[in-house]
């Protein structure tokens, strides 16, 4: 787990940044990610829906859908 003082504030843009690197080199999915992270899997996933994110499952990360 990491310790980042209010994740949930950072812009989507880094936050997004920091969920696929995680997603890459140490989850094996979402459930995983949200418990390394420390973060609530709603305030994450609305977080970056709200900025043109969503989760790809079979890449096993987040890419923009605009």
């Amino acid at each position: 787990m990491i310790n980042i003082p209010n994740l949930e504030q950072l812009p989507a843009e880094i936050l997004v940044g920091i969920a696929n690197e995680h997603l890459r080199h140490n989850c094996k999915d979402r459930q995983s990610l949200f418990y390394d992270l420390d973060i609530p899997s709603t305030v994450l996933e609305q977080k970056l829906s709200d900025s043109g994110f969503e989760y790809d499952i079979l890449a096993n990360q987040y890419r923009s859908i605009k």
